[in-house]
């Protein structure tokens, strides 16, 4: 029986040292960066699944592809939020220090991506795959232009 007691007291102690061992709070930079990357993860997701139905990799789903560009039109307007001054850390995050430095061109290209996003939504509740297809190319050219100018290139 003291053998099963040992065991539990050492569970205890090691759970309650566990309890105790907090990382650190994220600065406020580090979670405007994942407030972002997370806004743009589920962002790429939808367009990812326009995409195919655009490209033909998938059967055209009417009710989905509005459903898509609907979130994409959601999300679109949040993205400024998650680039506040001071938010640039070196190494974890993919923005180049341009954004904070021609913050008018970058805000320019935000209401861009908002307005063909909501235009692209707008489209595809008609549920025609063939007039949302230029909308869906507008959209694109956007995020590319964005991503050409303030995004660091993978390597």
């Amino acid at each position: 029986m003291s053998f099963i007691r040992s065991g539990l007291v050492a569970c205890t102690a090691l759970l309650a040292a566990a309890a105790g061992a907090h990382p650190p709070a994220p600065s406020p930079a580090e979670q405007a960066i994942d407030y972002r990357h997370s806004v743009y993860h589920v962002i790429a997701w939808n367009v990812h699944k326009l995409s195919d139905a655009v490209d033909g990799k998938v059967p055209f789903d009417k009710d989905a592809f509005a459903l898509q560009a609907a979130r994409v039109a959601m999300l679109a307007p949040l993205l400024p939020e998650g680039f506040p001054d001071g938010s640039y850390v070196a190494g974890k995050t993919d923005a180049k220090p341009d954004i904070w430095q021609k913050r008018a061109e970058f805000d320019e290209l935000m209401k861009k991506l908002a307005a063909k996003s909501a235009a692209l939504a707008e489209v595809a509740k008609s549920g025609d795959l063939a007039k949302s297809k230029p909308a869906f190319n507008e959209l694109t050219q956007v995020c590319k232009s964005c991503h050409d100018k303030f995004k660091k290139k993978d390597d």
